[in-house]
């Protein structure tokens, strides 16, 4: 028996047993009132009937009702007869009643249906833009939607695809019983038939005759996979296709409603896409603007160590030789060349303080360990330093790293009067744990324009996250999360 055929079969017992139940409950009131007064009481079973089961089953309720009534109350000896011209027009009223009822119900449950369809798209798109202001990379994002997507049309198959420009689509994200017939990554050619601009709904039961989309690799991987109905939808971003969305299901067909619903629910993802893209991008954007400005620095500190340092290197040690050959006697030249001597060790000192704060080269040499136990020993304040990396790291997260703990180290000698500052560094599996606390007075603020604000810029801008916590009189703690992702022209 047929999902339809079960539902017809219960409304119409349920239909049966409530009118039997009425009519028991009448026939008990009837010595205690009218019985014409206790016929409004089949209205009760005609709503019930009608929210449940709709319209069409209210109306057989109300014949039934009226049936049951007429046989049981008003025909002498229980049997059908005519009704006087009274009652007909009180039945006739009670079952035009029972009819608009029915169908204000219909549309009631109809309303509620959509109502609730609505919240669960909302809903849905509530949950993939939250995930969107997280930040998350736009494949997690994209695996969600397929999720979101699958779910909200209590579908058993979910696909996720993207548009390239050789009319192709490449699969970004699945969700359900896909199994390896269409994995992740994998591109597909799009048949003619399947149009891009509007929803396409398929029975993949039909035969080729009667399903215009029932050949090409789609249509195998479909068969492969017992797909027996399917939707897909276009996702258009200002104005151009940018991919689309399937959902699919085995063992029972989608409803009439599947492709206004999916159809909705992609233009809503249009934005929520297009979010995630713009923040890849800006976020791409953001950590090549600090890659670059990191590799100037390089440069600057290369340039300065391999010719200016070097240079004045020389200059000093050929003062000091024209030094010592001048003869004891002449006291005041031996003098002003030690004093020149002495300004070129100065300014030689100098440009290595500031070639370190461009760019240490201790950091590119031996890695975070000794650079950050540089920066702790030239620290005004004392600093317990504990750094459990014992291997060397991506070059950009150690470069973030040791700027991040110089701002940081900088900003409580400055304003913290603090004591003491804590400062830990772990790498276990794929993440960078920094913590950076003192005891001095809190009540920093990012929002203040403090040097909190660029060391939120570096961390971000290579997907890593910052958690400032600073009440007042209590102390500053800074939680800083990098990922480690080894990319191109990366040493480890």
């Amino acid at each position: 028996m047929t999902p339809r055929s079960r539902r017809r079969l219960s409304g119409w017992l349920a239909t049966i047993v409530l009118v039997a139940a009425v009519t028991v409950v009448i026939k008990l009131l009837h010595p205690h009132g009218p019985s014409r007064g206790l016929a409004v009481i089949y209205i009760l079973v005609v709503l019930s009937v009608a929210v449940r089961w709709g319209p069409a089953f209210a109306f057989g309720a109300s014949l039934l009702s009226a049936a049951a009534f007429d046989y049981f109350f008003l025909s002498p000896q229980d049997v059908f007869g005519l009704p006087d011209l009274a009652d007909a027009e009180a039945f006739a009223a009670f079952l035009a009643t029972a009819i608009m009822a029915s169908q204000l119900a219909g549309r009631l449950r109809q309303q509620v249906r959509e109502a609730a369809r609505l919240a669960q798209e909302q809903a849905a798109l509530r949950r993939i833009a939250s995930l969107v202001a997280r930040g998350l990379p736009p494949i997690e994002v994209f695996s969600d939607i397929a999720e979101e997507a699958g779910l909200l049309l209590d579908a058993e198959i979910a696909l996720f695809a993207r548009h390239d420009p050789d009319a192709l689509i490449t699969v970004l994200a699945q969700w359900g019983a896909v199994g390896t017939d269409v994995p992740v990554g994998s591109r597909w050619p799009i048949a003619d038939p399947l149009p891009m601009t509007s929803t396409t709904q398929t029975d993949w039961t039909a035969g080729p005759t009667d399903n215009e989309a029932a050949s090409g690799p789609c249509a195998e991987a479909a068969r492969k996979m017992g797909i027996r109905s399917s939707v897909v939808s276009p996702i258009v971003i200002e104005g151009r296709p940018w991919g689309l969305i399937l959902v699919a299901t085995r063992s029972t067909a989608l409803s009439a409603s599947a492709a206004q619903q999916v159809g909705d629910f992609s233009e809503l993802l249009a934005t929520a896409i297009r979010n995630a893209e713009n923040q890849a991008e800006l976020r791409a954007s953001r950590a090549r603007v600090v890659a670059a400005a990191d590799e100037t620095r390089r440069r600057i500190e290369r340039d300065l160590h391999d010719s200016a340092q070097q240079r004045l290197v020389s200059l000093a040690l050929d003062v000091r030789a024209a030094q010592a050959a001048v003869p004891p006697e002449r006291t005041e030249l031996r003098a002003e060349l030690s004093q020149v001597a002495d300004g070129l060790v100065s300014v030689l000192e100098e440009l290595r303080e500031l070639s370190r704060g461009l760019h240490p080269a201790i950091l590119a040499e031996g890695g975070l360990r000794p650079a950050l136990k540089a920066l702790a020993r030239r620290s005004p304040i004392a600093v317990e330093l504990n750094v459990c990396v014992e291997k060397r790291l991506p070059q950009q997260v150690e470069v973030t790293t040791y700027y991040v703990v110089s701002e940081l180290l900088t900003n409580a000698a400055k304003h913290a009067q603090a004591s003491a500052i804590h400062v830990g560094v772990d790498a276990p599996d794929s993440v960078l744990l920094l913590s950076v606390r003192d005891d001095g007075i809190g009540g920093a603020d990012p929002r203040r324009g403090s040097g909190l604000i660029g060391v939120l810029d570096r961390v971000e801008a290579i997907g890593g996250t910052v958690a400032v916590q600073s009440p007042v009189h209590a102390g500053t703690r800074v939680d800083v999360e990098i990922p480690i992702i080894l990319t191109s022209g990366d040493s480890s």
